[in-house]
């Protein structure tokens, strides 16, 4: 019975893989450039909990390429605040945990697809704060900023 070759369109329990973005980070052959979900700050946390386990020892806790598997001798992976990463799709970000790149090897037996969105989720917000300007914040929170800290 095992030997059996399985039916056409038999889908493993749990493996119903039906919505091409969510779990491919691409339509087609194209990069998606949005997140599948709303960004809550849920979401925006349990990703860098996940980035901080998975991601940090590689790219540092900034992100800025320099973590401790670097500092112990290995190749530095690029930083995620070069202008080549800030203008890439969000969806690379998901393609490259599940399939590696360069050394990075895959992550996708380790990190379930909801959490590599919200690594991604988290790695644009590490983008956000390492370039922002005073300029992005709303004119209403701008003097909580400015204010000296007593």
């Amino acid at each position: 019975m095992a030997s059996r070759p399985l039916p056409a369109h038999t889908v493993a329990r749990g493996h119903l893989d039906d919505d091409e973005a969510f779990y491919s980070g691409k339509i087609g052959n194209n990069l998606v450039t949005t997140l599948p979900f709303p960004v809550t700050r849920e979401v925006l946390l349990r990703g860098q909990e996940r980035f901080d386990i998975y991601c940090a020892p590689c790219h540092g806790r900034t992100g800025d390429g320099n973590g401790m598997i670097h500092q112990r001798g290995y190749p530095a992976p690029p930083s995620y605040h070069i202008d080549r990463l800030r203008q890439a799709p969000i969806g690379h970000f998901y393609d490259v945990i599940t399939h590696g790149y360069g050394i990075m090897y895959s992550y996708a037996n380790r990190v379930e697809p909801d959490d590599r969105w919200a690594i991604a989720a988290y790695i644009r917000a590490l983008q956000l704060s390492q370039d922002a300007k005073i300029g992005d914040v709303p004119e209403d929170q701008r003097a909580q900023l400015e204010k000296p800290n007593d």
